[in-house]
């Protein structure tokens, strides 16, 4: 035993195995990506640098980093191994369906057989499991009816405060038609609708449709390094998961909300 835990070891010093080893964790356990865009702006901001957990959803077909090259190269597969599939209301990361090479990071809100529409930047969800299921889990929810069916209205926001609307976009016909009004639609079977929570500055789902599962990466696992576009590094962010990111949002918005009420209460506005 001995004999081997010392080859072992010589192995992983050597350059051979420093490479198998390190190719080992980006193929399978985690990898670095940086958000490039604000598409998930206030959860996940431009800058953030983040190791993705690969694992999540079973395994990917893995790719040689930069060249996004397959490790199979005469397959079009994009997943080796099935496991758990994406939660309403995860983070996700894919594969961009119209250029595998691009990666996207945004959230599930819906799962296949889930129906949803937007009136007026609003989402509307009609959960697969119907009526009466609808009514038990989201009693703190606005509920609407339509088409004979219930409907959530934005039942993610209360929950992830990163999701928000820019007032500032309006629909005077200078902007998408998506990004106010979605006509009704069911997601396919194996596929994942995706949002990003910077609601109107977001390419997403509304724009190319739904995101096979084959394409799901991971999930975001923890924030290693922040910057700004000015270089100044968020040390708040290091370390942190997007839950933890998440749950820092709730405090500084009562905090904002308790500075507001106080000049309030002072005469101050």
């Amino acid at each position: 035993m001995k004999k081997f835990l010392h080859k072992t070891y010589k192995f992983s010093n050597s350059w051979t195995g420093t490479i198998i080893i390190v190719l080992f964790v980006i193929f399978f356990i985690a990898q670095a990506f940086r958000i490039p865009s604000g598409s998930m702006k206030d959860t996940l901001l431009v800058g953030d640098h983040l190791f993705a957990k690969k694992f999540a959803y079973g395994i990917a077909m893995p790719h040689i980093p930069f060249l996004e090259m397959s490790i199979m190269p005469w397959s079009d597969k994009l997943r080796l191994i099935d496991g758990d599939t994406p939660s309403r209301g995860d983070i996700v990361i894919f594969r961009y369906p119209h250029n595998i090479k691009q990666h996207f990071v945004k959230r599930c809100v819906a799962l296949p057989g889930d129906e949803l529409f937007v009136l007026e930047k609003n989402l509307y969800i009609h959960h697969k499991e119907g009526d009466e299921w609808i009514q038990k889990e989201f009693q703190d929810y606005e509920i609407v009816e339509f088409s004979g069916k219930l409907w959530v209205k934005n039942p993610y926001m209360k929950k992830h405060p990163g999701i928000h609307h820019d007032d500032k976009i309006i629909n005077d016909g200078r902007y998408p038609q998506q990004l106010f009004n979605f006509a009704p639609i069911k997601v396919e079977q194996d596929n994942y609708f995706m949002m990003g929570d910077n609601r109107d500055h977001s390419n997403d789902s509304r724009f190319w449709g739904a995101v096979p599962y084959d394409n799901i990466e991971g999930t975001p696992w923890f924030v290693y390094f922040s910057v700004t576009d000015k270089w100044e590094i968020r040390w708040d962010r290091v370390g942190k998961t997007p839950a933890d990111l998440e749950s820092q949002h709730y405090l500084d918005l009562a905090k904002e909300e308790r500075l507001k009420e106080d000049k309030e209460d002072h005469g101050i506005y």
